[in-house]
């Protein structure tokens, strides 16, 4: 297949805008690139799809996730309302995922997947919890991603909150998929771990030991709130990165996510084991945690990723976020700069999807790299330039432009249209299912409020 007649946004380490850009895709690679005259002199007999001006750009990346989240949306929480993020997990999450049903971890991953396509977000790394609902439950999630057409790199959350049998079921079910994910070509397996506040070095024992021979990393919170650190000192008297760092789960392979509450020499023990730092702004100021220190972050050349926590696959909006947040919590204009905004969510995040699939490229437009891409209907009134791309996105891109989604070379949206998943159905699915899960969760969280 060749697109032609596009404005291709290629980005690398050396960006270019190709005015009237043609890219030829074989295989579910792109195989080559260039200007649409020459690409079409080549390759005369190729179905051609014509972008009729529009950007090509490879599809955005998800760093961390939750599509189990998906039934929070619109619920009351009752009781008087969380005054700190550990009454949100204790009243909001941890009930929540204690309601889930496989059908419901079915619908919620379908929503959140429908979500992705319809905003370009081609790649995302989940975090799954659904206690009740433990074994086989990423073999569905990566039922749904398949069908959905997209790529995703899966984990179950362990954690002792629920006691040692389900920790224990929760390991299981991370070391079952990690052994059996490689069968399916658009998903990988991490090997996921709530928090350290709900892990005991016991369990983390047993988790290293569980990974050791199946060449994974973690997938943690870390420090989201300054109750980590509290628990974490009191309790072992050490902070969490380095008691994390005792416990073998640091690594290039392992994704800390959100690290708010981190002091520097935490950040220096993550810059020395290769660990990937996802942010998530937007999730940061919903539940009132602070702002990560984002630009000793990007200043320490760290692996820094960016991700959504859950919130919608729109990951332009978390660009913004991310660009907005750290200037008005440190009333500095000058922080969290476009370009590095641009850094952390293009080139680092495809670095980190390319240690799950390590056989392809991520994140650039060029040949041999995945023909995961997306076309934007933007039409700048002001000059677009490589150097000034990052702004641009930040200040005019939104999620309603994207027109067309691909990965692997196929498409999953053309001209808004989704082409592998029913929306309407799935909606209506997910409609009549939420009563239950709502009933279960308002159930169990009256127990955790003893009423």
């Amino acid at each position: 297949m060749l697109i032609t007649h596009g404005t291709l946004v290629t980005w690398g380490e050396a960006p270019r805008i190709i005015t009237d850009g043609a890219l030829r895709i074989v295989s579910g690679a792109i195989a080559d690139i260039g200007v649409t005259r020459d690409l079409v002199a080549r390759y005369p007999d190729d179905e051609r799809f014509d972008a009729g001006g529009q950007l090509v750009m490879p599809g955005n990346i998800c760093a961390h996730t939750h599509f189990y989240g998906a039934y929070a949306r619109g619920l009351a929480i009752p009781g008087p309302a969380p005054k700190n993020f550990p009454e949100i997990l204790e009243r909001l999450w941890w009930p929540l995922d204690k309601a889930l049903d496989r059908e419901a971890v079915r619908l919620s991953a379908l929503v959140s997947l429908i979500d992705a396509i319809k905003h370009g977000t081609t790649t995302l790394i989940d975090h799954h919890a659904s206690p009740n609902c433990i074994d086989g439950s990423l073999d569905v999630i990566a039922d749904a991603v398949e069908e959905a057409g997209l790529r995703a790199v899966l984990c179950y959350e362990v954690t002792d909150r629920d006691g040692l049998e389900k920790a224990q079921a929760g390991i299981a079910e991370n070391v079952r998929f990690l052994k059996t994910c490689q069968a399916r070509p658009l998903v990988r397996a991490t090997f996921g771990l709530h928090a350290g506040l709900t892990v005991s070095d016991e369990t983390l024992a047993k988790c290293t030991a569980a990974a050791a021979g199946l060449e994974t990393g973690f997938h943690i919170h870390v420090a989201e709130h300054e109750a980590d650190q509290d628990h974490s000192l009191q309790r072992y008297g050490l902070r969490v990165v380095d008691r994390l760092d005792r416990a073998g789960i640091l690594g290039p392979r392992t994704i800390v996510a959100h690290c708010v509450h981190t002091d520097a020499w935490e950040l220096e023990t993550l810059r020395r084991t290769g660990t990937w730092v996802s942010h998530q702004p937007r999730s940061n100021m919903n539940n009132g945690v602070g702002a990560a220190p984002l630009d000793t972050l990007l200043r320490g050349q760290m692996r820094v990723v960016l991700g959504n926590d859950g919130f919608s696959n729109n990951m332009w909006a978390e660009w913004k976020a991310a660009y907005l947040l750290h200037k008005v919590a440190n009333r500095d204009p000058r922080r969290a700069p476009g370009d590095g905004i641009a850094r952390m969510a293009v080139h680092n995040n495809a670095r980190l999807v390319e240690t799950f699939f390590p056989e392809q490229r991520f994140g650039v437009l060029e040949a041999g790299a995945v023909a995961d891409l997306i076309l934007v209907d933007y039409h700048p009134y002001t000059p677009l330039t490589e150097g000034n791309l990052p702004w641009h996105i930040i200040f005019g891109f939104e999620a309603s432009m994207v027109t067309a989604t691909m990965v692997a070379g196929r498409w999953l949206m053309r001209d808004r249209q989704l082409l592998t998943l029913d929306e309407a159905t799935i909606a209506e699915a997910a409609l009549a299912l939420a009563p239950a899960v709502w009933q279960r969760y308002e159930r169990n969280v009256r127990a955790v409020l003893g009423q």
